[in-house]
């Protein structure tokens, strides 16, 4: 007759009775000794089994002689209930194999020992190993991998380091001959150089000042028929790198066969001294020079090759 028959495990020590289930059920009386108070909706404890009413419904309140029994059958019902991961295996828990470690001994896959799965390497470790340091692990063809293209990819990389290096040298020697030293470093001394080089440059006079960039131009002597090689002029921060090559060489009066020859070696070529590198041709003025800086046109350097290609 009380609620404590459900299915579902009430969260009060104490249910209510339900009058509708029961047709004879017209009340009782409270059994706790000095209430018997008469409650057409008296509460069942689940812990002595007696009836009380709505005052005297919690176990507290009628100092129930069998306290907490309810609870503990709560607490042993949950407990007998299934895991959510019962019946089921961790995903790591893999037959045992010894650790792929060169000097360890350890059996892996245990209880006591789980393996730990290298993802560079692809092999499995204890957990004294588990580190890519302590195994090695850059010196390890990967399992699974073909150790011949592993090995040519690694050589095709260490030959284009070293072709890189060798183009570099080539290319400072070959450069060394009329490369200037950078202007001064410092911005006090820049101010007075940008200062002096405004009073000397030469370029477009319509040119808004806003727009200008101030540029040292040199050239190699025996590429130029003027009487000086070096010059200082102004050019539109908006130009492109090409532009700024073709104008320098009408002003030093320097050969430019750029548009008509498809040879490297007779194409001129944009260094910029204080980036120490050879300059695209369709770069902005304004993003890769800056006032002050040194330019000068050489022949025949390049730019750099593709390596990977090579």
């Amino acid at each position: 007759m009380a609620s404590s028959s459900a299915t579902e495990t009430p969260d009060t020590s104490y249910v209510k009775m339900d009058k509708e289930e029961d047709a004879t059920l017209i009340g009782k009386h409270c059994q706790l000794e000095y209430c018997n108070q008469l409650d057409f909706l008296p509460f069942f404890c689940q812990s002595c089994k007696k009836t009380f009413c709505l005052d005297h419904r919690s176990e507290t309140a009628h100092k129930c002689a069998n306290a907490g029994a309810w609870a503990e059958r709560r607490r042993q019902a949950q407990l007998s209930r299934p895991s959510a991961g019962e019946g089921k295996r961790m995903r790591d828990l893999v037959s045992q194999k010894p650790c792929a470690a060169d000097s360890c001994k350890t059996t892996v896959g245990t209880a006591l020992a789980p393996g730990v799965h290298c993802t560079a390497c692809n092999r499995d470790y204890c957990l004294k190993h588990r580190l890519r340091e302590e195994h090695d692990c850059k010196n390890k063809v990967p399992i699974g991998a073909r150790p011949a293209q592993f090995d040519a990819v690694a050589e095709q990389t260490k030959s284009a380091f070293a072709r890189l290096k060798a183009w570099g040298a080539a290319k400072k020697e070959s450069a060394s001959r009329t490369l200037p030293k950078p202007r001064p470093s410092t911005a006090s001394a820049r101010i007075v150089a940008v200062n002096n080089l405004k009073k000397s440059a030469k370029g477009d006079a319509k040119l808004p000042p806003e727009k200008r960039v101030y540029l040292y131009v040199e050239a190699e002597a025996e590429t130029t028929t003027a009487k000086t090689y070096k010059g200082a002029f102004f050019y539109s921060k908006d130009w492109v790198v090409g532009r700024v090559l073709d104008a320098a060489a009408k002003s030093l009066q320097i050969e430019n066969v750029n548009n008509q020859s498809s040879q490297e070696r007779d194409k001129l070529r944009v260094f910029h001294v204080e980036g120490g590198r050879v300059l695209e041709f369709n770069e902005k003025v304004g993003s890769a020079l800056v006032s002050g800086n040194t330019i000068v046109l050489l022949r025949g350097v390049g730019p750099p090759p593709d390596l990977i290609e090579m």
